[in-house]
């Protein structure tokens, strides 16, 4: 017998660093994602929805709090201490009496910190990582996410609504290269494009189909979760949400802030309230999550969010634009990966609405993608990677400037006809108007928000702790080595797999 209630359940399902619109529901012929088309089909496929900063733990800061990044002091960082003073929506919904729990990566990496009696702060809940299995490659998590959502609905108590998150650890990397191929029996022939960043050659094919690999893994868990849902009588009145929590983890791409950077799969389910088979086309932020679960929840929003419930459009009949407030997005970054002297950040600040996209950059005599001596740092290590020095080296430097080169103030790019992010209108006349007509809405919108980079305090982000004393101690070593050989350091390209110094 199907179980119903006034209180949703919410199961939240979140995979590691995958770009809008790499599943099967979107027509993305490279990835099969049969239980995120069950999920798109039998209720919302959204077509515009974007994390404000594109890195894991500051995404998922602003999914858990509804705030901007720059709203939260050491929380707009990688690898930071969580602020106790921000109170985050899973709290809330385990004060008003639902079951929280996760499986595998909840808010991370960084330093959640404790709860006033001391205890270590649970930002995701109750964690469930007990059951283990056998992954298929070495990139894989042993975790088996489905296993452990058993064990929590398992232990819920009865009659209790539950919010439970599912925190696939794929695609991050590092990936087993080639298991795209050689495991998952993809072919390169299914690539029908590559970006226009990276070279169009068989290793670059071989290192996207790995990532649809794990995709893929993350689809097959989330398939049996739907599927234990509607054997327990669950599913009716459990609204499944499901998208990512930034880019792909390729050059330009992931820690940026171009489209593919933050623009995320999502889609929704709740076949109690949701009319299945609409796509949506609103612009929608990561911010409007954790207002849109607790007022499903019943439960009162903390002053502190900005984020915009999306009940409306959950429960709207209407596909293609329903809410048309929803005019812009604000996005940014501040310090995602060290390596730069000092180990300062990249900071931006970005609008986009239905067609244009224009970015601030606030410091642009620093290296985006981090310094050269210290590898690119906010590159995650790949065969892509490795690809675009070696033809650097050769004397071919066109995808090293589009994905490493220093970049102008401003930028903007018309992403109906360049979703690449290729062509900078910024400096071309014709576009002036419309360039200042978004730089002053922007930063309006960001003094507003109490931006401190508005009101001259932006090197604060600068200055707060990053936590990885694993990293800090990497990155000392490497500029040591760089004085040591008269201010450079050396390549060698070993191999497609990795880049390492000599």
């Amino acid at each position: 017998m199907a179980e119903t209630g006034t209180r949703p359940n919410i199961l939240f399902c979140i995979s590691d660093d995958q770009s809008y619109p790499h599943a099967g529901a979107y027509g993305c012929a490279w990835v099969e994602t049969p239980a995120f088309d069950r999920v798109a089909r039998d209720g919302i496929l959204f077509s515009n929805a974007f994390t404000p900063n594109a890195k894991c733990a500051p995404s998922r800061a602003a999914i858990l709090t509804g705030r901007y990044s720059w709203q939260l002091g050491e929380a707009c960082n990688h690898f930071c201490n969580f602020p106790a003073e921000h109170p985050v929506f899973t709290e809330t919904l385990r004060d008003a009496g639902y079951f929280v729990g996760y499986t595998g990566k909840g808010w991370a990496p960084g330093n959640p910190g404790k709860n006033p009696d001391g205890t270590p702060r649970q930002l995701t809940g109750k964690g469930f990582q007990k059951h283990k299995l056998k992954p298929p490659t070495t990139g894989i998590a042993p975790t088996d996410y489905a296993k452990n959502f058993a064990a929590f609905l398992d232990e819920r108590p009865a009659d209790t609504p539950f919010f439970f998150w599912y925190g696939g650890k794929e695609p991050h990397r590092n990936y087993q290269f080639r298991s795209g191929i050689e495991v998952g029996g993809k072919s390169p022939e299914q690539i029908d494009a590559v970006p226009p960043y990276w070279p169009d050659c068989e290793d670059v094919k071989a290192d996207m189909l790995d990532y649809a690999f794990e995709i893929e893994w993350f689809d097959k868990h989330l398939g049996a979760m739907l599927d234990m849902l509607e054997t327990r009588g669950l599913l009716e009145n459990t609204l499944v949400l499901v998208t990512s929590d930034n880019g792909m983890p390729f050059p330009r791409i992931k820690a940026q802030q171009y489209e593919y950077s933050y623009h995320e799969p999502m889609a929704a389910m709740w076949p109690a309230r949701i009319k299945p088979g609409r796509t949506v086309e609103d612009l929608v932020s990561f911010i409007d999550l954790a207002p849109t679960f607790l007022e499903l929840a019943g439960l009162p929003l903390d002053p502190e969010i900005s984020g915009r419930s999306l009940r409306d459009i959950l429960e709207s009949d209407d596909s293609g634009l329903v809410d048309r407030d929803r005019t812009v997005l604000f996005s940014g970054k501040e310090r995602h990966d060290i390596g730069r002297p000092g180990n300062v950040g990249y900071p931006i600040r970005a609008i986009r609405n239905q067609q244009y996209l224009y970015l601030r950059n606030y410091e642009p005599d620093r290296w985006p993608a981090g310094d050269p001596e210290t590898f690119y740092r906010a590159i995650d290590d790949s065969p892509t990677k490795t690809l675009l020095v070696e033809e650097m080296e050769k004397g071919n430097d066109s995808y090293w400037k589009l994905c490493m080169g220093r970049r102008p103030e401003e930028e903007l790019y018309d992403i109906r006809n360049d979703p690449h992010c290729i062509e900078n209108l910024a400096a071309q006349r014709p576009f002036a108007g419309l360039k200042k007509e978004l730089r002053e809405e922007l930063e309006a919108a960001l003094s507003h928000q109490g931006d401190p980079r508005m009101h001259g305090e932006g090197a604060v982000f600068d200055h707060y702790e990053y936590t990885n004393e694993r990293e800090v101690a990497l990155v000392a070593k490497m500029w040591k080595k760089v004085r040591a050989n008269g201010g450079k350091l050396c390549f060698k390209s070993r191999s497609p797999r990795e880049l390492r110094v000599e």
